[in-house]
């Protein structure tokens, strides 16, 4: 079986390509998709629908926008791997683990032991809770190899 996983998050860090070279040295046969991950494409996303001068409507197309690629790459998923930073709050993060929750899709969280507390309900859904980008990587060799 081939898998495709979604990668969700923290954008100011390299967890994403490493998750992807990890795999990529096992010989994982796994297609990884994400959210568009620079913010400024990600925040201009609306502006062909036209110019806003309210930063609340020109933020409300863009979500809209991007919640196209967003919401068709969890459907299609069959894993997240969701990523909450210790930097900024990751809303869209906790929101794609509820999208993923609401649809049974298995996601696992990635974050440090300070936020436990602040992610105990996105935790309680998900399958597993990695601290690090090594213990994702055997997580999904575990999954896609073990016999």
């Amino acid at each position: 079986m081939h898998w495709n996983v979604y990668l969700s998050g923290e954008i100011h860090s390299n967890w994403r390509e490493q998750i992807i070279n990890g795999c990529k040295e096992h010989g994982l046969p796994v297609t990884f998709t994400s959210a568009v991950t620079n913010h400024e494409d990600s925040d201009s996303a609306g502006d062909v629908l036209g110019n806003e001068n309210n930063n609340f409507w020109r933020d409300h197309k863009s979500a809209k926008i991007n919640a196209i690629r967003i919401k068709t790459q969890i459907q299609n998923c069959d894993l997240a791997i969701i990523r909450f930073g210790d930097k900024y709050k990751q809303w869209n993060a906790a929101f794609d683990a509820g999208f993923c929750a609401a649809l049974s899709k298995p996601y696992i969280t990635l974050h440090d032991k300070e936020l436990i507390h602040p992610l105990k309900e996105v935790d309680a859904s998900a399958m597993a809770w990695a601290t690090s980008v090594e213990q994702i990587i055997e997580i999904i060799k575990y999954t896609i190899l073990s016999k």
